[in-house]
């Protein structure tokens, strides 16, 4: 039985035009499962609903087998860490990480103990007396995770918690969470649109778009295996052919796009025939440049190129197709390679939608 479940929600911010409709979901308990997606794909209204903020117009929402579908927020038993960290400013680290048990009415003797034992475990041990604004934006967040912590929660919402953060810090809390996660062994529901943040954290991985759910995988598999254009785009497979099936087997399909001809093995879509227009995708890493035409070669111009440090970016074109190619280290000439390499068990091949 799922710890966390929501049954058939439609909810939103305006009652006519709900963001979710007939939604569903499941979370086993111990997981850290991420709702991944774009701005506006409705993962904040998802958690948001679970925790009580918003009520569902239907649908039932239920954690640890108890309907909590209209039991306010303050009731649900719920640690809650926002983005923008919502600490009370004029309160100690030691006031602000207490709060929550003040208000549960726990012992003083008890309160001293859980907040000491939970700063020791976000590694805040001696700044108890500090002010929010004598903390760096690491510490801030460790606050507002030790308070969310401390009073013991059944679930733990995090929405963008780390989007404030530089990236070197991003890096740390990423894997003070982690530890965290496995250290207490509590169900996480995490929000953010950040790849990387959800394929090193979570134990599954949901993806959004529009209000609806793409893909419910493990990391590996949303990586791997997109099951949609969308997540296959969402996921890094930038570049995006256009193609037209010319011969199918048991292994794979051969598709022809411009004057190229690619072996494919990796396919979405039941059934691909000759004569399918299909679309294949896949990842910059996953090009090389060629000076023959070998097989799943493609004819490329070099436009320009974008140097990020560990790996240079190489915008280039093949007629009206844009292609994005990253290679290691610093920009070389490459005005003699005109051709792209792509190996068949790294393309994608999915079906063209009818509308399309």
């Amino acid at each position: 039985m799922a710890f966390v479940e929501l049954a058939g929600i439609t909810a939103g911010y305006v009652r006519d035009n709900p963001v979710l409709k007939g939604f569903h979901l499941e979370v086993g308990k111990g997981e850290l499962l991420s709702l991944l997606g774009p701005s506006g794909c409705g993962k904040t209204t998802t958690l948001r609903t679970i925790a009580g903020f918003i009520i569902a117009q239907a649908g039932t929402v239920m954690i640890g087998g108890k309907d909590v579908t209209t039991v306010p927020p303050n009731k649900r038993n719920i640690g809650l860490v926002f983005q923008n960290y919502a600490l009370f400013p004029h309160l100690t680290v030691f006031e602000n990480v207490a709060y929550g048990l003040k208000r549960r009415k726990v012992e003083r003797p008890e309160i001293r103990r859980r907040v000491a034992d939970v700063l020791e475990m976000v590694s805040l041990t001696g700044l108890e007396r500090r002010l929010p604004a004598q903390l760096s934006g690491g510490q801030r967040q460790r606050v507002a995770l030790a308070r969310s912590i401390v009073i013991e929660p059944d679930l733990l919402l995090l929405d963008e918690p780390l989007s404030n953060l530089d990236a070197k810090l991003r890096d740390e809390m990423r894997a003070e969470l982690s530890r965290l996660q496995h250290q207490l062994n509590i169900t996480m529901i995490y929000v953010t649109h950040d790849q990387i943040e959800a394929l090193s954290l979570s134990s599954k991985i949901v993806v959004m778009n529009g209000g609806d759910i793409e893909q419910i995988g493990t990391p590996e598999e949303i990586y791997e295996n997109p099951a949609t254009p969308f997540v296959a785009r969402f996921m890094g497979f930038d570049n995006r052919l256009v193609g037209t099936v010319t011969a199918s087997s048991d292994s794979g399909v051969v598709v022809r796009s411009g004057e190229s001809e690619f072996n494919c093995c990796r396919t979405r879509g039941e059934g691909l025939q000759t004569g399918d227009e299909v679309y294949l995708f896949f990842r910059p890493r996953d090009a090389v440049f060629s000076l023959e035409a070998t097989e799943n070669t493609l004819p490329v111009t070099v436009n320009y190129t974008n140097y990020h440090g560990s790996t240079t970016l190489y915008a280039a074109s093949s007629g009206d197709q844009s292609i994005a190619v990253v290679m290691p280290g610093k920009p070389t000439d490459l005005s003699s390679y005109t051709k792209v390499h792509i190996p068949a068990d790294r393309l994608i091949v999915e079906r063209r939608p009818n509308h399309e």
